[in-house]
């Protein structure tokens, strides 16, 4: 394992987002914020309890992974796109680096970057409303687990995509309306049940739904199945990934 490889990349990536640490972090930290005064506290005043639970705490796991899904995706997916788009890529396919060291480079930053902004939020999110954390521990892995998982997607999207604006398609016209369409906001069990029964498709339900659990002991899934859907997602990015370094796909073509 090439661990000077892996600094390096991962430093790199790591100086870019201090450089542009209005965008990188105070940009969607301060989005979410918004979310918390509108939702939170206009709004959540003057809604009833979900599960007992307040509707200000309610959707704080909720955007709480509306951020971490978007900002893997973002970060990982720029983060290998700027390569290929200034073709210092060669750079790093000629060195004696291989795919895994190169993986973990640009893919622990973009998780790394992401975890920075979910705990920020979190932290924000105390000054909006009153919560506690049932089990910190599974909210710390659910939180890592999402941003890694979310980190290896968004490389792919990286790869596949050849301009700037293919960058954003994917997080905008897909991921963000599964995210506002997964429970971020409600209970699917506040839905009809043929609506229940179709939001099951939506793999953000679960990512969803077991994040909440860590946080009030509720979920709208068994928080077994959330961590198997999770754990399967990352699964099915691995073997994109390797499939990619394998055939070379807009790679070194």
């Amino acid at each position: 394992m090439n661990l000077y490889a892996i600094k390096a990349i991962y430093l790199f990536e790591m100086a870019r987002t201090w450089r542009t640490l209005m965008q990188s972090i105070a940009s969607p930290v301060l989005s979410t914020s918004l979310y918390f005064i509108v939702f939170g506290s206009a709004i959540g005043s003057r809604m009833a309890d979900i599960d007992g639970v307040s509707y200000g705490a309610f959707i704080v796991p909720g955007l709480i992974m509306l951020s971490i899904l978007t900002e893997s995706i973002s970060n990982a997916s720029f983060g290998i796109y700027m390569p290929k788009f200034s073709g210092t890529i060669y750079e790093i396919l000629s060195a004696p680096i291989s795919a895994l060291e190169t993986v973990i480079g640009y893919v622990g930053a973009a998780a790394t970057k992401s975890v920075i902004i979910g705990t920020i939020i979190l932290v924000t999110a105390r000054l909006f409303v009153d919560f506690s954390i049932a089990h910190p521990v599974w909210m710390v892995a659910f939180l890592v687990l999402t941003s890694v998982t979310f980190s290896l997607f968004g490389f792919i999207i990286g790869i596949w995509a050849d301009s700037f604006q293919k960058l954003q398609v994917v997080p905008l016209m897909v991921v963000t309306p599964l995210a506002f369409l997964g429970g971020s906001f409600y209970s699917i069990t506040m839905l009809p049940p043929f609506w229940q029964t179709v939001a099951l498709f939506n793999p953000v339900v679960y990512l969803v739904s077991g994040f909440r659990w860590s946080f009030f002991g509720v979920a709208d899934v068994d928080v077994g199945i959330s961590l198997g859907m999770t754990l399967v997602f990352m699964l099915i990015c691995l073997s994109v990934v390797g499939w990619i370094f394998r055939t070379g796909y807009r790679i070194k073509a």
